[in-house]
């Protein structure tokens, strides 16, 4: 009799274990327990491809950032779709990060977000996991193009540090609203 009530009792901890378990594992927690935010991060909608002629409004208000400051930079621009709507190569910038500034802004653009936030990710939060994600770029100076509340594309600067990256790529994403 007795072990059959310690059966029944092993039993009912048992369900009431998994009841529990089963419980925790439907709801949302967040990392290290903070709260679960009601929107999304990062969530502009897309719109309408950028034109050549925004483009190339950006990329000179980003060349005159890096002129005023000496810093002989690649900068490209890609529309909402992710593709490759204008290039700049100043004289002196180096071959090595003319890919990258492509990079910087197809990540930029595809994931709705400035690529500093990878940075940030990666290095003050430990996020390394962001690197296995395909396209991840976790270098500052890619930055989306917003209109009308509308992601149109990024801009992508490379050549410097980052800091100095970001400058003249936040200075071409800026010509977007003083258009």
């Amino acid at each position: 009799m007795k072990i059959r009530l310690l059966i029944a009792a092993l039993a009912g901890a048992a369900l009431f274990a998994g009841a529990v378990q089963a419980q925790q594992a439907s709801t949302p927690a967040g990392n290290g327990g903070e709260s679960v935010p009601e929107k999304l991060p990062f969530d502009i909608p897309y719109g309408p491809p950028i034109s050549l002629e925004s483009a190339r409004h950006v990329l000179a208000a980003a060349e005159a950032e890096a002129k005023k400051h000496k810093w002989p930079m690649n900068c490209a621009v890609y529309d909402s779709g992710a593709n490759l709507v204008s290039f700049d190569h100043m004289d002196g910038a180096q071959l090595g990060s003319i890919a990258i500034a492509q990079h910087k802004a197809r990540a930029a653009v595809t994931f709705r977000r400035p690529t500093a936030a990878f940075e940030d990710g990666v290095q003050k939060h430990g996020a390394t996991y962001l690197m296995t994600l395909d396209g991840v770029i976790a270098s500052r100076g890619g930055v989306p193009l917003i209109e009308g509340g509308k992601l149109i594309g990024a801009i992508g600067c490379s050549g410097g540090i980052g800091p100095q990256d970001e400058a003249v790529a936040t200075a071409g994403a800026e010509a977007i609203s003083k258009k």
